[in-house]
Parts: C-alpha cells; sequence; structure tokens
C-alpha cells in the first residue's frame, strides 16, 4: 500500500509547516501530495507553489470544486500543472454539497452525478486536444447556447504533455462510487472503513461493468486515514473526535449531510444522529464527546505502534490502494517508521 500527504483545509491562513512536510513526504518515499479547497484557499495555487519544491512526488488536487470553474477552466489548470510537474499531476475533482454549492459559488446543485459525467468528459475532450471542442449537454454547452450567437468551437493553444490526465473523483455514496469507477482513473473516499470494503467493492463493480474494457489495473482508491501514533488510545482519539464532530454534524443541512450518511452505513446511525443534534445545537464539545472510540477505530489508526501495525493487516486487504495521511514532517516520520516496521 502507497503512502501520501494530504495538507488538507487552510484555517484562517496557510497550515504552518506544510512545505517542509511535503518536503519530507517526498524524501520518505510517499507516493503522492494533496491540496483542498472549500470556499476559503484554492487547490491549485498551493500545489503549484510548494509543489515547485519536489521533483518525484506526484501532486493532486483532493479536491477541485466542481462549481467553483467551468470544465474548460477547470482543463486549463490542468494542463498547465501537468506540463509545470513534468507528468506528476492528479486532478481530484468533487460536487460538494448544496450548503457550499449554491451558497458559496451560486451554481445549482441537483441531479449532481448527471452533471459531474457532462464535466467530466468535457475535461478529457479539451485535454485530448484532438479538435474544436463542442458539447450539448443538459447542464454545458459549448458553444454556449443562446448569448450573442457569436461564440465559436475552439480547441486549447497549449498542448498537453499527456493527452489523458489522470480524473479521481471524490465520492461517499454508492451512486457516485459506482460513477467514479465507470468514467475516471481513481476513486478519493473521505471516511473509508475496513468493515465497509464489501459495500463499496459492489459499487465499484458496478460502475467497471458499466466502463468499455471494464476495470482498469491501475484504478486508484486513495483513501484519507487518520493515523495516530500514541502510547495512549483514549487521547489519540481525543486528537481525532473534534473533526468527526464537525463532518458528521456540521458539513450540510440536518437532512443533507454525506458525511453524516456515511457513518449511519457504517452501522453508527444513532451516534450520527445525536452528533449532529447536539452540534447543530451548538454544543460542539458535546457532540465530540459523544464519539465512541470504536467509531474513531473504524476509519482510523490510532495507538501504539504494534496495535496501529496489527491493525493495518485489515486495511491492506481493502479496495485502498493509498493511504492519504495528515499532520507536521515529524508526525509523517513516525508513521512511515511504524509502516516499515511490518
Amino acid at each position: 500500500m502507497k503512502l501520501g500527504y494530504h495538507i488538507g483545509y487552510w484555517s484562517a491562513g496557510p497550515p504552518p509547516g506544510a512545505l517542509d512536510a511535503i518536503v519530507q513526504a517526498e524524501q520518505l518515499g510517499f507516493d503522492s501530495v494533496w491540496t483542498a479547497e472549500g470556499y476559503g484557499s484554492d487547490a491549485f495555487t498551493p500545489l503549484a507553489w510548494w509543489g515547485a519544491s519536489t521533483s518525484r512526488i506526484r501532486l493532486g488536487t483532493n479536491i477541485v470544486q466542481m462549481a467553483a470553474r467551468t470544465p474548460a477552466a477547470t482543463a486549463m489548470s490542468a494542463m498547465t500543472m501537468d506540463h509545470l510537474t513534468g507528468g506528476r499531476f492528479v486532478l481530484g475533482l468533487g460536487a460538494s454539497g448544496p450548503q457550499v454549492v449554491e451558497g458559496w459559488y451560486g451554481q445549482p446543485y441537483p441531479r449532481p452525478l448527471a452533471r459531474t459525467r457532462e464535466y467530466v468528459e468535457i475535461v478529457r475532450r479539451v485535454v485530448a486536444r484532438e479538435e474544436p471542442v463542442t458539447y450539448d449537454g443538459r447542464f454545458f454547452q459549448l458553444p454556449l447556447a443562446g448569448g450573442t450567437g457569436l461564440g465559436k468551437p475552439l480547441k486549447s493553444t497549449v498542448h498537453p504533455l499527456r493527452t489523458r490526465i489522470p480524473i479521481h473523483l471524490a465520492a461517499e455514496g454508492p451512486k457516485n462510487v459506482a460513477l467514479a469507477a465507470e468514467i475516471c482513473d481513481g476513486w478519493l473516499p473521505l471516511f473509508f472503513s475496513p468493515r465497509t470494503d464489501a459495500f463499496y467493492r459492489a459499487a465499484l463493480a458496478e460502475g467497471f461493468a458499466r466502463r468499455p474494457g471494464g476495470a482498469p489495473a491501475d484504478f486508484e482508491v486513495a483513501a484519507s486515514v487518520p493515523v495516530i501514533v500514541h502510547a495512549d488510545v483514549e487521547q489519540a482519539a481525543d486528537l481525532i473526535r473534534p473533526s468527526l464532530a464537525l463532518y458528521i454534524g456540521g458539513m450540510g443541512a440536518k437532512d443533507v449531510n454525506f458525511h453524516h450518511d456515511v457513518f449511519a452505513r457504517m452501522g453508527h446511525a444513532d451516534t450520527a444522529d445525536k452528533v449532529q443534534e447536539l452540534y447543530l445545537g451548538g454544543r460542539k464539545a458535546e457532540a465530540a464527546a459523544a464519539i465512541p472510540t470504536r467509531l474513531v477505530e473504524d476509519i482510523a489508526l490510532i495507538g501504539p505502534a504494534g496495535k496501529i501495525r496489527e491493525e493495518l493487516a485489515a486495511w491492506e486487504e481493502t479496495v485502498v490502494t493509498t493511504m492519504l495521511l495528515r499532520g507536521d514532517a515529524a508526525t509523517l516520520r513516525s508513521v512511515a517508521e511504524v509502516f516499515a516496521g511490518r
């Protein structure tokens, strides 16, 4: 199993020590490094800035918000990054949720899967640069239908370094996971558990069955997995609980929270409901405290090195091909040592 480094979202400003951690990740032999965006910093600029200090590690977005850019604009950034990195770029895309898409980007959210299908197809066509791009979809039209009527089909002035840049799709629901398997080169799960492996294998199989040629041998599953090496399991879990409370309880509306649904499918429906109720009621500390250690252990590797090594075996039997870690340079070193000791 490969290791990657996920920088995560910025808070009020750039995460301290990010460049040191990225350089450390490359020195440790990590496969990839990833940036994120929501409604603050963007994903492309930090990846280019910090990525300029690397020479081997792959550079990916996890994720670019599709609502933030037209498909052509995303393809332009992807081609630019691919040239600047010498073919090390991976385009990770995601639909996000209605609160962010409609509230921040001012774009409609309904039918996100159909919208994603059109989006990815246009990006592929722009990058391939085989002919001027035309597209007559339900959500996207090139040239634009209506307007001045003066729009014309265009082909990128930049020749792509690679005519097919890897596209990974962030997905949590089974239909979206199946879509990733059908039209993309990888899947980016956020909350994965070895206990749900069969569920997601079935979703991926459904998508591969619709894909011409079936499942590609190099399809990737890069999962964000919290790993905390700590002598005390409960103290390690306490470091993760606040973040989980935010996602389960506050990332989305009460009736439309995809992260909440993931944990409900995992068998933690009652806990997820309680955490959401507390969090939306402003009782954030209580929401975090309501998360049992067993839930944390379902989606994370925490505790002493020996415990993590034992539990890692279950992860290696899943569809996950890469574990994306977070933390500073020292954290990456400690985790790499634990993994190397197996």
